[in-house]
């Protein structure tokens, strides 16, 4: 095994103008990269109608990045050690930029799956590169405020995706949601390696771990589109899914045992073995299971039943990212100076306090409460996610910080994909079992449904239109309440995971 290049942890940090410039470059990369996570969702319908193909067969589109990227991320830290940090950021970058573009070319709905899948598989070692060489560059009492910058694009970039996807696709061309990506590409990729090509990492000829890479694979593609058709095919009525559950059990199992008893595992999972990177990792993996429920749910909620359109929901729902974006990089100087624990458990409090809020809601709830209600939300994100990310990689040395990254932003994918599909199960479920309840109670001899009678017929409603305007209020209210029991629920899952931040050992 033989190494070359230089540690750019041993360089002296970069000056301010060529720090400001390394950090817009890979704050933009970041930026760019979490928002083509979401930035096509709404624009689905749009796609699969130009390109002739169904709109569940649409969906495709986000599976196969989403697969690819899951993939992808946590082998990050060994392909960085095998080819160095700063000449693997730049090649995904420009390759993510390339594919962009044929994504937006693209002649055809197979083309464009390949290349999103493409795209998810440059995109995966980009956020955790990014983190490590920011921190790299960065003098060791600024490595908050670094974290705080770095976070800030990861905090927006998600919120942001929907409101500027379906602009875009509603006035320009669905193609230009990837165009974007060009420019934003060129100019990170022209002055990370201009700024960092003279810093880059110590490199290693690592044997790579076939079994484990192929374990993995397998694995995580299996558990992704799980979770992603799940709740459309039935869960585990539909073979498929049970053979997808099977599948990912079975080869994720395997592959714990192999990585944990390799010599140069593809994914270090020994970083477990660390107390702080474990109660982080199980933080941010619980803590965003959880909030993501939110940030799926209520768009859902006020388009299918509160008769908004797609624009006007993702508005609502982005103001969490005003105040996220605002307080990001203040919460990142925070953490250089006060208890990481102490800042965390506030974020949990703001989180709990406005999910115990929310749950009390009602069907005439206005769009000013609702956004004002929302804008809160982005400082608890920003007091839980900053502090986690900087708790994570506390007492690592700098050449496993891109591995840490990596296994720890893995976690928070996956955190992802389970809070949305779980959500949505667990909504529906409340739903139903409210709406028998309810509707048990609108047989003739009921007070209330002769009431309700009465006042349809002195509208001039019939019978049948009075029993059909009462079924579309029961859908309403037992909507509504299942998405009250579901911040309820959420505010209990804040409540204890406050508990847990406190068995950590952050260094001060």
């Amino acid at each position: 095994m033989s190494q070359t290049g230089s540690n750019n942890a041993g360089d002296a940090p970069l000056g301010t103008g060529a720090r400001v410039l390394v950090t817009l470059s890979l704050a933009l990369a970041v930026f760019m990269n979490v928002l083509d996570v979401s930035i096509a969702n709404v624009s689905i319908p749009t796609i699969a109608g130009n390109l002739g193909v169904a709109t569940n067969q649409g969906t495709w589109i986000i599976t196969s990045f989403a697969v690819a990227n899951a993939i992808a991320v946590p082998v990050s830290g060994w392909l960085a050690k095998r080819v160095g940090e700063v000449k693997l950021f730049v090649i995904c970058t420009v390759l993510f930029t390339l594919t962009s573009f044929l994504c937006g070319i693209a002649p055809s709905f197979y083309f464009l799956l390949a290349m999103r899948a493409l795209q998810g598989l440059v995109a995966g070692p980009m956020i955790p590169l990014s983190q490590s060489l920011l921190l790299a560059n960065y003098p060791p009492e600024k490595r908050g405020f670094a974290n705080g910058i770095w976070g800030m694009t990861a905090v927006v970039g998600p919120v942001a995706g929907p409101i500027l996807g379906g602009w875009i696709t509603d006035n320009i061309s669905w193609s230009w949601i990837f165009y974007i990506n060009v420019p934003v590409g060129i100019f990170s990729a022209a002055i990370t390696w201009l700024l960092l090509r003279n810093r880059e990492t110590e490199t290693q000829r690592l044997r790579l771990d076939v079994i484990g890479l192929i374990l993995l694979t397998i694995g995580v593609g299996a558990l992704q589109i799980m979770l992603d058709k799940g709740n459309d095919d039935a869960w585990f009525q539909s073979t498929f899914i049970t053979t997808l559950a099977v599948t990912a059990i079975i080869f994720l199992a395997f592959w714990v045992v192999w990585e944990l008893t390799d010599d140069n595992p593809v994914v270090d999972l020994r970083l477990f073995g660390r107390r702080n990177f474990t109660i982080a990792t199980l933080m941010v993996t619980f803590g965003f299971m959880t909030y993501f429920a939110g940030v799926v749910l209520l768009p859902l909620w006020l388009q299918n039943q509160q008769g908004y359109t797609a624009t006007w929901a993702g508005i609502t729902t982005a103001s969490l990212g005003l105040l996220g974006a605002i307080f990001s990089p203040i919460v990142g100087r925070l953490t250089d100076k006060i208890d990481i624990r102490i800042i965390v458990t506030f974020g949990m409090l703001v989180f709990a306090g406005l999910s115990f809020i929310k749950a009390d809601a009602t069907t005439d709830i206005s769009f000013e409460r609702l956004f004002l209600t929302r804008l809160p939300w982005g400082i608890g994100l920003a007091c839980f996610f900053i502090p986690l990310i900087t708790l994570s990689l506390t007492g690592l040395p700098t050449n496993k910080i891109a591995s840490a990254s990596g296994l720890f932003n893995f976690m928070r994918l996956i955190a992802l994909a389970i809070g949305t599909s779980l959500s949505q199960t667990l909504w529906d479920r409340r739903q139903a079992y409210h709406d028998h309840v309810l509707s048990a109670h609108t047989g003739l001899g009921d007070p209330a449904t002769q009431h309700w009678l009465a006042q349809a017929h002195a509208q001039g409603l019939t019978d049948t239109q009075a029993y059909g305007a009462m079924a579309r209020v029961i859908e309403q209210q037992s909507f509504m309440l299942g998405l009250n029991e579901m911040y309820w629920l959420a505010g209990w899952v804040f409540l204890a995971l406050t508990a847990l931040v406190w068995f950590s050992r952050p260094n001060q």
